[in-house]
Parts: structure tokens; sequence; C-alpha cells
């Protein structure tokens, strides 16, 4: 994969943050596939930084551009899932999530993007959750909190990036069949998932990596503002 940049051709780098984990891994893989030299922003990765702390992101971001040169692609697929309803919740959990789940998205973009307005190309993808929609469980307040939030900055950077040729979307997977998944999720939850899924059958991490692959392509160039619920038809929207 190329692009033009004054004249010389090179190699797009992607940058995707929670690579190490069960999703995140399905979409370096989907990257690599689609042609992008892939780099991993996690806690132990190629990149390892603490996503909860404004400095370390920054500090990763840095050690992109210094090391890789670019970034063309930012996929933010990190999260902390800290449970907490209303009543439970205290500010260090709250701080926590939005943090690494918000925060640190919005320090890698100031980072990459004016490489990618110099270029004329740019894809960010923000992966959120249906669970925003259905169910947003009364546990999960921060967790959702902060996919309702990205949801809304993918918004606004979809309009303000635009005309410099970046593209800003996102992914909602449903429930996945990962190891972290099964560790609170019974047999049960998962069947009775499947069960009101449109279609029949568990998610797998490969399906939010597709989804991930396409609107990192130059296919999804039409594609901003937009989240795909890559969630087996559970949430028709």
């Amino acid at each position: 994969m190329t692009t033009g940049s004054g004249g010389r051709d090179a190699e797009r780098v992607a940058v995707v943050t929670g690579g190490a984990g069960a999703i995140g891994s399905a979409i370096v893989a989907a990257l690599r596939s689609g042609g992008y030299r892939v780099v991993v922003v996690d806690r132990e990765a190629d990149i390892s930084a603490d996503l909860a702390l404004e400095a370390d992101t920054r500090r990763a971001a840095t050690e992109v551009l210094q090391r890789y040169g670019r970034c063309d692609v930012l996929v933010h697929a990190a999260a902390a899932f800290n449970a907490a309803t209303l009543a439970e919740v205290d500010a260090a959990t709250w701080r926590h999530v939005q943090a690494v789940n918000v925060e640190s998205a919005l320090w890698l973009a100031q980072a990459f993007t004016s490489g990618m307005a110099e270029r004329g190309f740019g894809r960010i993808v923000f992966i959120t959750s249906d669970t925003l929609w259905d169910p947003p469980a009364p546990m999960l307040l921060p967790y959702i909190a902060s996919k309702g939030a990205l949801i809304g900055i993918m918004r606004n950077l979809a309009r303000a990036l635009g005309p410099a040729g970046i593209t800003v979307t996102a992914v909602a997977p449903g429930l996945t069949d990962t190891p972290a998944a099964r560790t609170v999720n019974s047999d049960d939850e998962f069947d009775a998932t499947v069960t009101r899924q449109a279609l029949k059958r568990p998610l797998t991490p490969a399906d939010t990596a597709v989804a991930v692959a396409f609107l990192a392509s130059e296919a999804a160039a039409a594609m901003t503002g937009q989240v795909l619920c890559a969630d087996g038809g559970l949430v028709l929207r």
C-alpha cells in the first residue's frame, strides 16, 4: 500500500491501541492483511503505554512518530471496563475509565491528525459498544458513558477533519466471544444474547476486525461520522 506525500510514496502506518487483546489483535491482523504496517500501543506492546495517563499517552504518540515516521490510521480499541452503578461509582473509577476510553483517544488524535492532513489521507476508528443502546446495564455506567462520549467526539471530528481528507467513524461490537467476556458472562447469557440477534450465531473478534478494516480502506472514502454495529443485528439503527 502506498500513498503520495510531496511526490513520495511510503508505506501507510496504522496505530491500534489495545491491540494485545482479543478484538484488538484481530484488528491488527486484518489491517496487516490490508497492507498496513501496524503498530500496537498497549501496556506490553510495540510501544508500551499506560493510556490512563495523559503524559504517557502523549509520550507514546511521540514515539510512534519518531520510530515509524507517521500515522495514517488510528484505531482506538483500548478500553477500561471497571463496573459501577450510580450508587457505587467513585471519582477514581470514573476518571480512570474516561481517561483510558476517551481522553487517550483525544491526545493521540491531536498528535496524529496534522500529519494526516498534510498527506490528505487519514482514518480514525473508535471501538464503541452496542451496550450504549441495548442493554445499557446499570453496572456499566462509567463504561457506557465513555462510549457515548466517543460517539459525540466522532461526530464532531468528522465535520472538523473532513475537509483535510480524514474520516472519523466507529464500530460498535455486540457481546463477542472472547476470554475476557467469558469471565463475566455465562454460557446461558451468551445463548440468550444470540437468541435476540437477527443472526443466530456467536460474535467473534473477526466480526469487528473486518468492519474496522473496511473503514480504514480506500473503499470507505465516503464513510464518516457513522457507527457500524457489528452485533449480529441486535441493535437495528
